[in-house]
């Protein structure tokens, strides 16, 4: 099949795609707005005010729900390899755990890192990343911690729900009181289930340290797979579900480990999702209870090339709303 370019005089937003888990993350490589200098975090609230990048590439038609972007930016730390903002279908995210593993392996196959460590500048501070082969990554995550335990909130439809509130890079509530079983035919009740559970947080007012709001709701469940130890199912902010067992929400969970005193540092936990894919998360322990947790998991690039932004194109920025029902 032979190549061609389109003519049509067009903005070009470079870009590879890959998932982790199953999971997609789309890695803006340029056409994107200036962000400037300083700290990744200096230049996320420069993103915010260019929220046309976030629609365009995330949204349909170029884009749909369930894809994690992260913006490519330089890092002001001399010794990172690299600065990363990630976005999806509602906003920027404080950090992404299986977006850090697409972005090592992505960034490895562009010839741009090898295998070894690396570092990476987030907006919530740095990620260590190991590229312990061209597809398989340990990312070591922020400081994790569990915040409130056993918190109770009433939901329309399900009555009282139970569950841990922690801190994995993102605000979770964590529930083993899911209306059904984590299975991949059950995906609709569970999606719904989980909304309920989020208008129930915000209702009651609950959320996490210093008013953070909880925006990402999991459910789990002990695994029957041999030697693996929980499935889980994650409620994203936008609406829809993490193909993969969550980087940030596997932390989160460690964290809720850790205090129960139920997995000692450096033991290792599987984490399944809804579909299957597996990460490995273990811990080690750091100040004031919180927890340094490192997951493992493997990556695949697949697709690259050039989204485009056509002049008197309607949907430039991206088709912005969602049907009646769907999501939150």
């Amino acid at each position: 099949m032979s190549q061609t370019t389109v003519q049509t005089a067009c903005e070009r937003i470079a870009f590879i795609d890959s998932h982790t888990a199953g999971e997609p993350t789309r890695l803006i490589l340029a056409g994107g707005p200036d962000l400037g200098g300083g700290s990744v975090a200096a230049q996320r609230d420069r993103l915010r005010e260019h929220d046309w990048l976030r629609r365009c590439v995330i949204h349909e038609p170029r884009g749909h729900e369930a894809i994690v972007g992260a913006v490519l930016c330089t890092p002001e730390d001399p010794q990172a390899a690299c600065g990363v903002i990630f976005i999806n279908n509602t906003g920027i995210l404080g950090m992404c755990g299986h977006g850090t593993i697409g972005v090592a392996v992505t960034l490895h196959a562009m010839g741009r890192i090898g295998l070894g460590r690396h570092r990476f500048e987030t907006p919530v501070g740095p990620v260590e990343v190991e590229l312990l082969s061209p597809h398989r990554v340990a990312m070591e995550n922020v400081p994790s911690f569990r915040h409130r335990q056993g918190v109770t909130v009433e939901v329309d439809g399900l009555g009282p729900v139970t569950g841990d509130i922690a801190w994995g890079g993102n605000w979770f509530f964590l529930s083993p009181n899911a209306p059904c079983p984590v299975a991949a035919e059950n995906i609709p009740q569970l999606l719904d289930a989980a909304a309920r559970v989020r208008r129930g947080l915000e209702r009651a007012g609950i959320c996490g340290a210093a008013g953070g709001e909880i925006d990402h709701i999991e459910f789990f469940e002990h695994s029957q797979t041999p030697g693996v130890d929980a499935r889980n199912f994650v409620f994203c902010p936008g609406g829809a579900f993490d193909r993969s067992p969550c980087g940030t929400g596997t932390s989160a969970t460690l964290a809720c480990l850790a205090a129960d005193g139920r997995l000692a540092p450096g033991a290792t936990w599987v984490q399944e999702s809804v579909l299957g894919g597996r990460f490995e998360g273990r811990y080690r322990a750091a100040d004031g209870g919180r927890v340094i947790p490192t997951i493992t998991g493997d990556a695949y690039v697949t697709a690259e090339g050039f989204l485009l932004r056509q002049p008197g194109d309607p949907f430039a920025e991206g088709l912005l709303q969602k049907p009646e029902g769907m999501g939150r």
